[in-house]
């Protein structure tokens, strides 16, 4: 597959976005469009709105989709922040007949992750990097020199007795109605603890959260760098098309 323009598309809690990508620039061809993720979110009802992507950009060549769930060779494995339904499906089979096209699908934090390690805040960077997307949960990916370790959870990691990402996610402060600087103080907490866990040197913030760093940046200690996403909240869209490149003409 020499394709350098490939359909990325990044499925999330409220909404499925995405755009064609060229993949050794990470910019997008054109702009991004979304629709609102079905709610009940079953198999089904998102192969037909990832459909409805495909024909509003008239696509007719491979796509890479980021996921909200744990996803080993296209099989998703939890359902965190989606229908429950999802557990065991073969997401890659279930895009590809509904598309007719080819697909690659993989953990939605991880494709954002891609992104920002080979073309955006952490490109050059040999240490180890946590990436977090903060927004409707909190997504986690991890790389060592470079290489993804896929399926992180860090968001469902157990922290003052809940899910992390019920504590220190943007829809919890947004449910919660908290200001920026006692939420930044709850992520510092949460952050402190990842550190704890994997002594990344540099934390990437990515998702809905990214765009509004300097409001909670005081807030941070940390002994790792900690700094925004270059492609924001477009990384996983980006990500999700770098990782159908290298995939699809595998498997």
């Amino acid at each position: 597959m020499n394709s350098k323009k490939i359909l990325g598309i990044d499925i999330g809690g409220s909404g499925i976005k995405g755009a064609p990508v060229d993949i050794k620039t990470g910019k997008l061809l054109e702009d991004r469009f979304r629709v609102p993720t079905p709610e009940p979110s079953t198999p089904q009802k998102v192969a037909k709105a990832i459909k409805e992507l495909v024909k509003h950009f008239n696509w007719d060549g491979p796509i890479g989709c980021g996921f909200p769930a744990v996803v080993q060779n296209g099989m998703v494995k939890t359902a965190a922040n989606i229908d429950k339904s999802w557990i065991n499906t073969d997401a890659r089979k279930l895009f590809k007949e509904a598309t007719k096209l080819p697909v690659w699908v993989l953990n939605d934090a991880d494709a954002a992750g891609l992104a920002e390690v080979k073309l955006g805040a952490g490109a050059g960077f040999k240490g180890a990097i946590v990436v977090l997307t903060i927004g409707t949960g909190i997504g986690s990916s991890l790389f060592i020199k470079g290489k993804l370790y896929p399926n992180t959870e860090f968001g469902h990691v157990e922290f003052k007795g809940m899910d992390a990402e019920a504590y220190a996610s943007d829809n919890a402060r947004k449910k919660e109605e908290l200001d920026w600087e006692t939420w930044g103080k709850r992520l510092n907490e949460y952050l402190s603890h990842i550190e704890f866990l994997c002594w990344p040197e540099l934390i990437i913030i990515g998702g809905g959260a990214s765009k509004k760093l300097d409001l909670f940046k005081d807030q941070l200690n940390l002994k790792a760098k900690v700094v925004p996403a270059k492609f924001l909240n477009e990384a996983g869209i980006i990500g999700a098309a770098m990782a159908a490149k290298v995939n699809i003409k595998k498997h």
